[in-house]
């Protein structure tokens, strides 16, 4: 069922992204009385899953599903056409419109996923809200479990201040990106402030057998889950909070954890938090350090009612949540022109952890979440529009490169000249998809 629920994220996700971005070609070129011969979901190679012509347009769903396409008429683009292009021009044809009719119909695309991932920011604003712990309330500093944090000098226990000189106000799921995106971070260790300074790789480092650890965490308590069968400590129960170990306080696990490795199978004394009430028990600790528990979770209101942490909760009236989601469209935006920056600069590593389908594929959930689903379709919108954007023959931004050369120098690019072209392009692109994807194969196999 799990597999099914992230299966069905992603083709939703991915459909919905190829189908409006191509109806951003689309809406121009029938604007601009260009003839569409095709209007694809997926790509058709030798059969189509389902066709059906509707006045001058093939509408279609291919069996591939690596993107989507549209044919527009005397355009020179991956389905190399050089039949038609040798024919005389029509008025209908694209290389018959003026040149920035053509630059409208091509960054049509690109302006439709950037214009999608605003709206869906703004519309999450409107109907989720804000949900944070502000910085400032967290008195013990936060979990440092990531090998690459502590490697950089990070313990647990540290209060992050600051980023590249910039404010931590808030601790949500961006403080994670910033830190990994950063090259000094600020932290506040027992009362005093210092720097530290990330390594030029340190993007890779955090993506070395640790991809699957936060880069930082809030604290939690040690609360029971499950009880196993082999354990010997049957007086502990589902829900338990242990809040104290050996006459040690321990309120969060990371404590209970040293406290537990010290007295290797020795039988200490505990307090547990059991129906709102202090319970004293004694507890045997194996030869490993353990209880042979499983842990347990609780939810941030349950946290919040302990004392742990004070949950924050921001509404937002519908104008209101336009300037919120345009911020936070900007700020992703931003930061995946860093990743890319560092993508391209082989110093960092930052090239290794590109990924393809699988990796796509792998940060849906696997239950379903309407906000979480919505919040990675935006971002795969915005990495979809900045993709296509790159000046690489065969993306919309390779044909925007050469119309602006047109209209600046007046002169027009010749067919032969385009065709080839896009025959690099199409290399470029398949070298980088196999790249990509053999990214995916390799951390499948060393378990990366």
């Amino acid at each position: 069922m799990e597999i099914i629920i992230k299966l069905s994220q992603f083709l939703l996700s991915l459909s919905l992204l190829i189908i409006l971005h191509e109806l951003g070609h689309f809406i121009p070129a029938k604007l601009f009385k260009t003839r569409v011969e095709k209007f694809y979901l997926f790509f058709d190679v030798k059969f189509s899953l389902f066709k059906k012509k509707i006045g001058e347009t093939v509408y279609g769903i291919g069996w591939l599903p690596l993107g989507g396409y549209v044919k527009i008429a005397g355009m020179i683009d991956e389905s190399m056409d050089k039949e038609q292009m040798a024919q005389p021009q029509q008025p209908w044809e694209f290389r018959s419109k003026p040149a920035w009719q053509r630059l409208i119909i091509m960054l049509g695309g690109v302006t439709v996923n950037f214009i999608l991932a605003f709206i869906i920011y703004i519309g999450m604003a409107f109907a989720f809200g804000e949900t944070y712990i502000a910085n400032a309330d967290l008195k013990d500093g936060l979990l440092i479990e990531n090998p690459a944090m502590i490697k950089a000098g990070f313990q647990t226990g540290d209060k992050i201040l600051a980023v590249d000189g910039v404010q931590i106000a808030k601790f949500d799921n961006d403080i994670n990106m910033k830190i990994a995106m950063g090259k000094e971070v600020l932290i506040e260790r027992n009362g005093a402030q210092q720097s530290i300074k990330l390594p030029n790789d340190f993007i890779d480092q955090l993506s070395t057998k640790s991809e699957k650890i936060p880069v930082v965490s809030i604290r939690m308590p040690f609360v029971i889950g499950a009880v196993s069968d082999e354990s010997t400590n049957k007086n502990l129960q589902a829900k338990d909070i242990v809040l104290s170990l050996n006459g040690q306080k321990t309120k969060y696990f990371d404590e209970a954890k040293t406290i537990l490795d010290s007295n290797k199978g020795k039988t200490i004394s505990a307090v547990v938090l059991r129906d709102q009430k202090e319970t004293p028990i004694q507890l045997n600790v194996n030869k490993e350090g353990k209880l042979g528990v499983q842990l347990g979770g609780l939810g941030m209101d349950s946290l919040e009612k302990l004392g742990y942490y004070k949950v924050s909760t921001q509404d937002f009236g519908f104008l209101e949540s336009i300037p919120v989601g345009i911020e936070k469209g900007k700020n992703q935006l931003i930061g995946y022109g860093k990743q890319l920056k560092m993508i391209f600069s082989p110093s960092t590593g930052a090239y290794k952890q590109v990924g393809g389908f699988a990796a796509i594929y792998n940060i849906f959930p696997s239950t379903w979440s309407w906000e979480v689903f919505w919040n990675i379709t935006a971002l795969l919108s915005i990495m979809l529009g900045v993709m296509n954007l790159l000046p690489i023959p065969a993306l919309d931004g390779g044909h925007v490169m050469f119309l602006l050369y047109e209209i600046v120098s007046g002169k027009k690019p010749s067919d032969k000249f385009l065709e080839n072209a896009q025959m690099v392009g199409f290399v470029l692109l398949i070298t980088l998809l196999l790249f990509a994807n053999g990214n995916d194969i390799y951390k499948a196999i060393v378990g990366r």
